[in-house]
């Protein structure tokens, strides 16, 4: 079972002490992700007022510093569609990026996914489809890059903890129709997270945990940093 790192997101930087407008603060976390046991690393790169940045320089920046911290693992970012003005522009800064990611998410109910993929997979960058809701599994399973994808994400947002699993279920049946090899990583946000988490585990699926998706541990505490929370995961893990 792959566990991602998903270490900061688009949180603002105020909401726990180890996010950061400083790429070397939250490499250095990552890599504390790493030890504990995440087998890759979801980073959004940041300007430097701490915002969501497509730019090329702030992508060199934030990917040299993430890679120097945690030599030989997997690294993605963002494209999601806030961290740029418009589709032109989001194509127009990846296009740009010279220090490439080993994958990238493009979340599929966005504008502009297609081309988005495309242009990723043309220049030799995996993709991660994110599909949150049934209209998104649907416009992925119609993609001409739907078998060309790293895995898929199945993305859940913070719900009731008694609708995750039946969420869950049906867009793990939407995407399994169209494709039955493609991986899958389950995930969720807020009170979702660590449903979904244990909903991975129940199934057999690769999933994530990190700073992005929820602040606190299963217990309903603060957690002290993403290593915390990967620890906390792999304790959730049966040894096989």
């Amino acid at each position: 079972m792959l566990i991602q790192a998903c270490v900061n997101g688009a949180r603002d930087v105020e909401e726990h002490h180890r996010l950061s407008a400083h790429e070397h603060v939250v490499a250095t976390d990552a890599a504390r992700a790493v030890a504990a046991g995440a087998g890759s690393i979801h980073v959004h790169a940041k300007d430097a007022d701490g915002r969501d940045s497509l730019d090329a320089g702030d992508m060199t920046r934030w990917l040299t510093a993430v890679r120097a911290a945690c030599r030989g693992i997997p690294v993605g970012v963002t494209t999601g569609a806030w961290a740029a003005s418009s589709v032109e522009a989001r194509l127009a800064a990846i296009e740009g990026w010279t220090e490439l990611p080993d994958f990238a998410s493009v979340n599929w109910h966005e504008d502009g996914a297609e081309e988005v993929a495309e242009l990723l997979l043309s220049r030799g960058v995996g993709v991660e489809a994110g599909v949150w809701n049934l209209d998104g599994a649907e416009a992925w399973s119609r993609s001409p890059s739907r078998d060309d994808c790293l895995r898929v994400l199945i993305e859940l947002p913070d719900l009731d903890v008694a609708m995750v699993r039946d969420r869950a279920d049906d867009l793990i049946a939407r995407i399994r129709s169209s494709n039955e090899k493609v991986p899958l990583l389950l995930h969720g946000e807020g009170r979702s997270t660590w449903v979904a988490f244990d909903l991975a585990v129940e199934h057999g699926l690769d999933s994530r945990i990190g700073l992005e998706d929820c602040l606190t541990l299963p217990d309903g505490s603060v957690a002290s940093g993403n290593a915390a929370m990967v620890r906390a995961a792999m304790a959730r893990v049966p040894v096989r």
